[in-house]
């Protein structure tokens, strides 16, 4: 009912959908170009589960680089983008995996980032899990703010809320809500049903007080669950100065003795509030705030900075990946109509045909580009005429031409392969090679006639050869296709006694 209320509240005509918008300064006094940090800085601790000492360290990047965690204890230091679709566990933390490499626990870390407003950095991790340090995100700000802020030239992009967007579980009766605002806000609501910790509230309005009021708020445990994961063997690093531990039931003096000798604590008693005596509450609402905490780094993995309120009732991990997931879906899809290339004919395209094959190993009949309009560092879009002339349509179909869609995706490809290759060396002797397609829709068919605009946009930079691209093809303002598609770039070798 909570949620309604606000939902109607907000839910106003102006209204139409979410977007990300590079916002001007007179509209939005928050922070308007991207960031990093001005030098390395580390923090050390031990993991919560594995009780294994681990160090992080916070490194500069560059302009759209985002949030990556490094396992530089392993092999070739495999990188593990902050990305909610990587995500493979919500069980008492957040676990991200790529490949085989995982890193858990990620979430406290991604709120400080996010708190400070940095967005652009690389972490460190010589081990599985984040050390857990005192169970709050106050020791990665203080790192952070010894590493020091820096301003980039690159504008920041916001995910700009514009109309509620909802998740809800109905087994549990967890609900996060998105509602149109000028600055980030955010609301938790808890309610564990328990005689000691039952409905408690935490606001944020803006993160200006995110230091004072969220950061020093630690994680809360029951002592139900306390010894389930002792008994599993879990929990290894943990340390009753790291949690809050709350007594949800009558607990007699002998069995918090044996409790504490568990913990490797001398005695413990439980205070008047139900919480253990191995810590003092720093807010009466902590628990709750230490939910928000864990909110605003689990939404980290959208990828942009917020600009709405977010409302949420009975969050945790599960719930709030799941509501991110959401929010990166209406965060892809509208920057995708957003940003629709505008096509003139009469233009002068950036490449024709003859420098578009100065580029690209591909000839006819399978050069599926016909010029090159747009260029950047980082997107690139290109023409493809679609004309009855070309031989497939003799049986794709015969009586009614269809582009077909796997070569809609073969001329998304080949228009990235111009903004991979733009600026290598010794043009003309470098190939393209598919290493994965994913995500692929096709929305609407092609037939002769039609005009294709490609656009192929870089979801992070390329690294060793490696490309990894968002295409979108339009024909008019209508998305026809779409994917994901990462490639390699290889220098072509050439056949042993072959003229130069």
């Amino acid at each position: 009912m909570f949620l309604r209320q606000l939902e109607q509240e907000h839910n106003k005509p102006r209204h139409f959908g979410c977007s990300i918008v590079l916002l001007p300064l007179e509209s939005f006094l928050g922070f308007m170009k991207q960031s990093t940090i001005q030098r390395p800085a580390s923090v050390h601790g031990v993991g919560l589960h594995t009780g294994k000492a681990v160090t992080l360290t916070f490194k500069p990047a560059d302009a759209n680089h985002g949030f990556r965690f490094q396992r530089i204890d392993l092999p070739e230091q495999p990188i593990i983008p902050a990305d909610v679709k990587l995500v493979i566990s919500t069980n008492r933390g957040t676990t991200l995996k790529n490949g085989e490499a995982q890193v858990s626990t990620v979430e406290h870390v991604l709120s400080a980032l996010t708190g400070l407003h940095i967005d652009n950095v690389i972490i460190e991790v010589d081990g599985p899990e984040m050390p857990i340090m005192d169970g709050t995100s106050m020791p990665f700000v203080e790192a952070l703010l010894q590493a020091g802020r820096s301003e980039l030239e690159a504008e920041r992009e916001y995910f700009v809320v514009t109309e509620p967007i909802s998740y809800r579980d109905e087994v549990t009766g967890t609900e996060l809500l998105a509602l149109p605002a000028d600055d980030f806000e955010a609301t938790v609501m808890i309610d564990f049903n328990s005689r000691v910790l039952g409905q408690q509230f935490a606001s944020l309005h803006g993160m200006d007080n995110y230091i004072t009021e969220i950061a020093p708020c630690r994680t809360f445990v029951f002592v139900h669950e306390l010894e389930k994961l002792l008994e599993i063997g879990l929990i290894k690093g943990g340390d009753m100065d790291n949690a809050i531990v709350i007594a949800d039931r009558r607990m007699e003096q002998e069995e918090l003795d044996a409790l504490a000798k568990k913990m490797g604590k001398s005695s413990i008693n439980v205070d008047a509030e139900g919480v253990l005596n191995t810590v003092k509450l720093h807010f009466q609402n902590e628990p709750a705030r230490h939910k928000l905490l864990d909110v605003i780094g689990d939404l980290a993995l959208i990828g942009k900075p917020i600009r709405g309120k977010i409302v949420a009732t009975k969050p945790g991990h599960t719930a709030n990946v799941e509501f991110a997931k959401i929010l990166k879906k209406h965060y892809i899809e509208k920057r995708r109509l957003l940003g629709i290339p505008k096509y003139d004919p009469e233009k002068e395209p950036v490449y024709d045909v003859n420098a578009v094959m100065e580029l690209l190993p591909h000839r006819l009949p399978f050069l599926m580009v016909d010029k090159i309009i747009e260029i950047s560092d980082t997107h690139v879009v290109g023409v493809k005429n679609i004309t009855l002339n070309e031989a497939f349509f003799q049986g794709h179909f015969p009586g009614n031409p269809v582009f077909p869609g796997v070569l809609q995706v073969e001329a998304l490809a080949q228009t990235g392969g111009i903004l991979a290759l733009q600026n290598v060396p010794d043009k003309g002797n470098w190939d393209t090679y598919f290493l994965k397609i994913d995500n692929t829709k096709f929305k609407a068919k092609v037939v002769p006639g039609d005009t294709l605009i490609l656009k192929m946009e870089l979801i992070e930079p390329i690294r060793r050869g490696i490309v990894h691209m968002q295409g979108t093809a339009y024909v008019g303002n209508k998305i026809v296709s779409e994917g994901e598609l990462t490639a390699q770039i290889v220098r072509r070798v050439k056949e042993s006694g072959a003229e130069g």
